[in-house]
């Protein structure tokens, strides 16, 4: 004897069809025709090997076997219907969980995390900070945003935001402002250079699109994080190189000055998600970083 299901879109037909006791609204509810779930209706009884529905004038009225299935069937999609809805809600109450260099989070996320509350207020944002090499697929992140260079991989689902700019800034009160602010990019090759070492490709990047050897340049003071690096650059403690974003706002109070501009790298800031967890509140944030890095 088969044991197995009969075609689920043929119980789907007749569950609605029974419930509604009427083939049209059933298909009006399924947006199908009235043809397709009357051919559902007919397979199913093929399957079964019983008529499920008989001539009442006009209509139609479930047989004795017609009944004993709408009872199954309808408690099994109502639970399924429940189940489903209690699911949705789960993800919908559930925070948002976004992974996030904690340099890019402190400098350029928190002061502008206010903001991203009132005009997201359903997002639930919950924010985890990491530094080094952050991966994306990591348990319990919904999302992870970061600089990085394409091509990008066939899992994820990543959302282009800006292209990163990178330049040396220093303080206005760094000993040798006043001769550094006016003077060309070659004058960086006889300073000592603070740098960070979860980007060493930095300052080479910079030094190659400026016509500079990088192997000219003198690197000062180490640090392992980038946001280390600017504190010290806002101590006037020497000059480093960061992403525009990371110190736009900085430039604008007239904290750090960029007498050298920024130069484009390869590498975009971009919002990856696994392809397996596709979720709308990622869309709507990065919509939102999209009009705040505008």
């Amino acid at each position: 004897m088969r044991e197995s299901l009969p075609p689920l879109n043929a119980l789907r037909a007749f569950e609605a069809a029974a419930r509604l006791q009427s083939v049209s609204q059933a298909a009006a509810e399924l947006s199908v025709t009235h043809g397709a779930v009357s051919r559902q209706i007919r397979l199913l009884e093929d399957d079964l090997g019983v008529a499920l529905f008989s001539k009442d004038g006009r209509g139609v009225k479930l047989t004795v076997e017609g009944l004993r299935l709408r009872d199954a069937a309808g408690d099994a999609f109502e639970r399924l219907r429940s189940t489903c809805s209690e699911l949705r809600q789960q993800t919908a109450d559930a925070p948002f969980v976004l992974g996030c260099p904690g340099s890019l989070l402190a400098r350029w996320f928190i002061p502008r995390l206010d903001r991203l509350n009132r005009d997201l207020p359903g997002l639930q944002l919950q924010l985890s900070a990491s530094e080094g090499d952050l991966d994306p697929r990591r348990p319990g992140l919904d999302a992870t945003l970061l600089y990085a260079e394409p091509p990008w991989p066939a899992d994820m689902q990543v959302f282009e935001l800006a292209g990163e700019r990178i330049g040396p800034v220093l303080s206005p009160h760094h000993p040798q402002c006043a001769a550094l602010r006016d003077a060309p990019a070659s004058a960086l090759l006889g300073e000592a250079l603070s740098y960070t070492a979860s980007r060493p490709q930095a300052w080479p990047a910079w030094a190659k699109a400026n016509g500079l050897q990088p192997e000219a340049l003198r690197m000062g003071q180490g640090f392992d994080h980038l946001y280390f690096l600017l504190e010290a650059a806002l101590a006037g403690l020497g000059v480093a190189i960061a992403p525009h974003q990371l110190v736009a706002d900085d430039l604008r109070q007239g904290r750090l000055l960029a007498p050298w501009g920024f130069v484009e790298t390869r590498a975009m800031l971009a919002l990856w998600v696994p392809s397996r967890r596709k979720d709308q509140r990622a869309e709507r944030l990065a919509g939102w970083l999209r009009q705040q890095l505008d």
